[in-house]
């Protein structure tokens, strides 16, 4: 088993990670910023390395400061969590090179599943229902002139996209060059790679995701199903488990068939494969996470698997202890991302001091955050600052428990704005109560 763990992240991630650690007996090791020196997880982990000023490319991006972290604290694993280096095959080679163990997807199969267009060439080959598109990245051209065989709308994304990042959607054919040419513009930039491929766009999808498991030793199973519809500009809001309103067994038919792709990208690790949903109940798969997800805590309270602690035990080379028809479901569990954005300012970033920040509890809620009274919310990260997890036997009870949840929260301080009132509001939606809404949805109310 491993035994001691560097977590190379930051915020609620970084101290959900320690925390099972601490459960399994295994140390840990925090690294921070500057501008998280007061950050939970640096209190919680057993120890903590500065490894950097605040900007993450100074920090928690710089490669060579966490791999030289974990060497001088003698970590032989590294947790990414997610983002950051989560899913950049270059740290898990690094880290394989240096005898560390990556709690991961191994190197060569991470590349291949982050390259869309390989990703969508295996899954193709795995039998995976894919939307009609471009099976390899094109020049501008080539990729105009499938759009106007394939039908608007159509989405441009970039080949090594990710995070809701480095895509557009396209409704003209008059508009197509001026969308192309500044998404790959902005996937260059970004990912230093400005490589675009292109499919059909589905308005009012459902988007729905396959947590699975893979061990080293050929076992692939998955948890059931998420629906991640709710989201503003492709950034997800709220998270739910089992997925409503769909058919048994096109769930166990989804269920099958990301087990199928992982198997044939040779998987190994947590991930997740991402569907999209149309009106007539046909999906189509978008993408793999090669990592854990913002949203695996719905996953957790349905099933009662803990996917950090089996992230470890994968890691270690251990066998999955359990098989397909161990795996039960019960209830309904809800996420919301709690934000320090405004909503009222199209969701301008809210950073400042807490001057309060009282979070709910009662029974079958867990609240996941790394932030607390005094704390000051830094305007170089991502904006998350707590997600709040409820868990009832119906989705009703569900949603008036999170309701309860969130009208329990007081976040403030100085500049200090949150997104629980205004997701509270959408959840209260006769469209969301009655799993009427889509990806789009919020598009309609903000």
């Amino acid at each position: 088993m491993i035994r001691k763990v560097l977590i190379a992240n930051r915020g609620e991630i970084a101290l959900r990670v320690a925390r099972t650690c601490r459960e399994l007996g295994i140390g840990t090791v925090a690294v921070y910023s500057e501008s998280d020196r007061d950050s939970a997880v640096v209190r919680f982990a057993d120890e903590s390395v500065n490894i950097g000023p605040g900007p993450a490319k100074q920090s928690y991006l710089n490669i060579p400061a966490v791999i030289e972290a974990a060497r001088t604290r003698g970590a032989d694993a590294i947790h990414p969590g997610y983002g950051f280096l989560s899913e950049n095959p270059d740290f898990a080679e690094v880290c394989e090179a240096e005898g560390i163990t990556f709690v991961g997807t191994p190197a060569k199969v991470m590349a291949q599943l982050g390259d869309k267009a390989s990703a969508r060439a295996i899954m193709t080959d795995a039998g995976l229902p894919l939307l009609p598109g471009s099976r390899d990245a094109l020049d501008g051209p080539a990729a105009h002139a499938l759009a106007e065989e394939i039908g608007y709308p159509v989405i441009v994304k970039a080949v090594a996209g990710g995070g809701g990042r480095g895509m557009a959607v396209i409704r003209r054919s008059e508009d197509f060059a001026r969308a192309w040419a500044e998404t790959r513009a902005a996937a260059q930039a970004v990912f230093r790679d400005g490589r675009m491929y292109v499919e059909r766009y589905l308005d009012s999808a459902r988007h729905v995701e396959i947590q699975v498991l893979a061990d080293a030793h050929g076992s692939v199973v998955h948890l059931g199903a998420r629906d991640c519809s709710l989201q503003r500009r492709h950034q997800k809001l709220v998270e739910e488990s089992p997925a409503p309103n769909l058919p048994s067994e096109l769930l166990a038919e989804m269920g099958e068939a990301a087990v199928r792709g992982a198997r044939e990208a040779g998987y190994v690790g947590a991930g997740t494969f991402e569907f999209l949903v149309d009106g007539q109940g046909r999906f189509y798969f978008m993408e793999v996470n090669c990592r854990l997800q913002v949203e695996h805590p719905v996953t957790e309270m349905v099933t009662g698997v803990d996917l950090v602690a089996e992230q470890l035990r994968i890691a270690a080379g251990e066998p999955l202890s359990f098989g397909q028809d161990d795996i039960r479901h019960q209830g309904v569990s809800i996420e919301c991302r709690i934000n320090a954005e405004d909503p009222s300012r199209a969701f301008a970033p809210a950073p400042g001091t807490l001057v309060e920040c009282l979070l709910p509890g009662g029974p079958f809620v867990r609240v996941d955050t790394h932030a607390h009274t005094g704390y000051r919310v830094p305007a170089l990260y991502d904006s998350l600052l707590a997600k709040v997890i409820v868990w009832a036997p119906t989705r009703d009870a569900a949603i008036a428990r999170m309701r309860r949840a969130l009208a329990e929260t007081r976040i403030t301080g100085a500049g200090v704005s949150t997104t629980a009132e205004f997701l509270s509001d959408v959840l209260d939606r006769a469209e969301f109560r009655e799993v009427r809404h889509h990806t789009r949805f919020l598009e309609t109310l903000t």
